[in-house]
């Protein structure tokens, strides 16, 4: 029951609902198509995407430690985290669409150590990895997907329990399915297959042109939905 709980409360689309609420648009039609608080910000303001990250990054340790509080093990806690993170990324409440889940992955990442009596050196080789991938390449996606791709190679470098090992290989595997198991969008027709597929896998997106991507054309897949609304200064 608890699996579940923490499914659903992962699977709470909370950036999605805010879009929604506050300026009428379906983020999975704007920006990178993303339910998250980045595509939020992107679509919308800082000020509005600001209240989800403390949420996404908190439903990921609310139901890790939830489960540490009932006397669950370590192999129970990780199963509970990676099913708040599978919520978030396919969730029942949008036919199983969703967000990348990272802010809900960094929250389950830190946690689980810590609640063990552990140094979460997976997590902090990881927010390295990943700020040299912002900040020194300009290149958040690759830097984000080498960071979780350390995650079970430091855990299993620092001796960390084997299930925390495990639930950090499958979160990667997660991320790798998420990113690449996405229907092809109309801006990536000319593109090869395997181009498509780098795409995905090393930048998280169709095309390697950021600025394409983010300000492509909305619904490309449907003439039905309301128009975009007209731009607004970010912030």
């Amino acid at each position: 029951m608890l699996t579940l709980g923490a499914y659903l409360l992962g699977a709470v689309p909370a950036a999605y609902l805010v879009g929604r609420w506050s300026h009428g648009i379906d983020l999975r039609q704007y920006g990178s198509g993303s339910i998250g608080a980045s595509n939020l910000w992107q679509s919308t303001s800082r000020w509005i995407a600001l209240p989800i990250i403390p949420y996404d990054l908190g439903k990921g340790m609310l139901a890790v430690w939830i489960a540490q509080l009932l006397g669950l093990d370590v192999t129970q806690q990780v199963i509970v985290g990676l099913a708040t993170i599978v919520g978030h990324n396919w969730s029942v409440f949008l036919r199983f669409g969703g967000g990348r889940g990272m802010l809900t992955t960094l929250g389950v990442a830190l946690i689980l150590p810590l609640i063990n009596g552990l140094v979460p050196w997976g997590i902090i080789i990881a927010l390295i990895i990943a700020a040299i991938g912002a900040f020194v390449i300009h290149t958040v996606p690759l830097g984000v997907g080498v960071a979780v791709a350390a995650l079970p190679l430091v855990s299993w470098a620092v001796g960390d329990p084997l299930p925390i090992t495990l639930g950090f290989l499958v979160i990667f595997l997660i991320t790798v399915i998420k990113r690449l198991a996405m229907p092809r969008t109309a801006i990536a027709a000319s593109l090869s297959n395997r181009q498509l597929l780098l795409n995905r896998l090393l930048f998280d997106r169709d095309v390697r042109d950021r600025k394409a991507w983010i300000h492509r054309a909305p619904l490309e897949t449907s003439s039905t939905e309301p128009p975009q609304p007209e731009e607004k200064e970010k912030g």
